[in-house]
């Protein structure tokens, strides 16, 4: 393997992304990661599409990520040069790979960050009832802005205490419902709770195959962000040891943080009883008559959504930064700071999230927007976890020798490749199946348009 040096905190290049994070940091964006806005706020809406049978819908897009991050993982540790995902893609594929990829994920999380933004608007109503929705926007972009603009230290300390509330949310979530369930609690509507409601309200699979299948949109999009560590691979200290360990534990988190919340919701309230515009965080916390739970859950799904569009500013930032020294976007954006931090990148993403801005006007209704923004985010985060697992099979074929003295090999690695991309074509398949999902596949092939003549644009100035 090619090593790049471990650390360049001594900023002997200024040109250079320093490796400030350590394991504490990644760790924690990993799990932030892997615990995204879709869980607080979709969860409610595939427990009544799927009923209990949704757990195997997220363990199964679990277990597939769960590979895609691996393959990532050998890739991204076989060359130390390489920045991100869109490097190994632009390296293995071809130059219109790393462009393609590249300006994807930055428009993915700019439309996700633009949907995190109207979100957190919509919680801030909840303690600022008259404040202005467009100037609670503009702050709120200001402070991400000044928090990215600092260092990447302080990304990463933002991003480990975001995670870190998370994480205990979900916990209380957990030993709330365990107590519950315990107690056989009785909610006003007469209903106990209890294990067997798992099962007794039409067994795990209620609504048939159709039920089960339509689960996977939000579900999906419940992982986005998975793939954020990869994007911190060239501002990771000792990545050779922090990646894998990252990459490892998300099985175990998916286990915990996914399959044991929504078991324990179901436990409580039958799935048949959940309501789908409601997030079941806050009817499990109100359910305890805590006068405070309406208040604490809000300050969490806050956070969440603050979480989510801090590290698409972040993630959106590199990705300019590397698409610049590709020669595949404006030079000016792989200018970095006195402090390694690409300036432009950041105003510039801040600039177009500042524009989606006009979709709360527009669509006044945030779930409406919700479900749209998370529907055609799904389908471009699904073509770069395909193009991470097209450049790991060119990577086997081609550097064999790589693949050998990896010490991070994917397992079943070239099966698994294959496994996971009929997978991703089988839920583009499921999307077709409902009207509003159906609406999003339609419109997702403009930005592959103008994609495509944006590259052509691009090969005609390099010629």
């Amino acid at each position: 393997m090619t090593h790049q040096p471990q650390d360049n905190v001594t900023g002997e290049d200024p040109q250079k992304l320093r490796r400030n994070l350590n394991n504490r940091h990644i760790q924690l964006i990993a799990i932030g990661g892997a615990i995204g806005t879709g869980l607080f706020m979709g969860s409610g809406k595939t427990i009544s599409l799927a009923g209990p049978s949704i757990i195997f819908v997220y363990m199964l897009i679990g277990f597939m990520l769960f590979f895609v991050m691996r393959a990532m993982g050998e890739l991204l540790l076989s060359n130390m040069e390489y920045k991100s995902f869109s490097d190994f893609a632009a390296d293995l594929l071809g130059p219109w790979a790393g462009y393609f990829t590249g300006w994807t994920y930055w428009f993915c999380w700019v439309v996700t960050g633009i949907a995190d933004i109207v979100a957190i608007t919509s919680y801030l109503q909840f303690w600022m009832p008259g404040f202005s929705v467009w100037m609670s926007a503009i702050l709120c972009i200001a402070v991400f802005l000044v928090l990215n603009i600092a260092t990447v230290k302080l990304f990463g300390e933002m991003e480990f205490w975001f995670a870190i509330i998370k994480i205990v949310a979900i916990i209380a979530l957990i030993a709330t419902g365990i107590v519950l369930t315990g107690i056989h609690y009785s909610a006003p509507d007469g209903t106990r709770a209890a294990v067997s409601n798992i099962w007794s309200h039409g067994g795990f699979f209620p609504k048939g195959l159709s039920g089960f299948f339509a689960g996977f949109q939000i579900a999906v999009f419940a992982f986005v962000g998975i793939e954020l560590v990869g994007t911190t691979a060239a501002e990771t200290r000792d990545p050779q040891k922090v990646l894998p360990r990252a990459i490892n534990a998300i099985p175990l988190r998916i286990i915990m943080f996914y399959v044991c919340s929504l078991l324990v919701i179901m436990a409580v309230t039958p799935w048949d009883l959940v309501v789908p515009s409601r997030s079941p965080f806050v009817e499990m916390f109100v359910l305890t008559g805590l006068p405070a739970a309406a208040g604490i859950v809000n300050f969490v799904v806050l956070t969440s959504a603050a979480s989510s569009a801090n590290s698409g500013i972040f993630s959106t930032s590199r990705m300019l930064f590397g698409l610049a020294e590709q020669g595949v976007a404006h030079r000016r954006f792989a200018r970095l700071s006195a402090r390694s931090v690409p300036v432009s990148g950041l105003l510039f993403s801040c600039f177009c999230l500042l524009a989606g801005i006009a979709l709360i006007y527009l669509i006044p209704n945030v779930m409406t927007v919700f479900t749209l923004v998370t529907t055609v985010s799904a389908i471009l985060f699904m073509f770069v976890w395909s193009i991470i697992l097209c450049s790991y099979l060119v990577y086997r074929k081609t550097r064999p020798q790589l693949h050998n003295i990896s010490e991070f090999k994917m397992p079943a690695g070239k099966v698994m490749s294959w496994v996971c991309l009929l997978f991703f074509a089988f839920v583009l398949v499921l999307l077709t199946l409902q009207p509003d999902t159906r609406q999003a596949l339609m419109v997702t092939p403009l930005w592959f348009i103008v994609l495509a003549i944006g590259w052509q644009v691009q090969k005609r100035k390099a010629a």
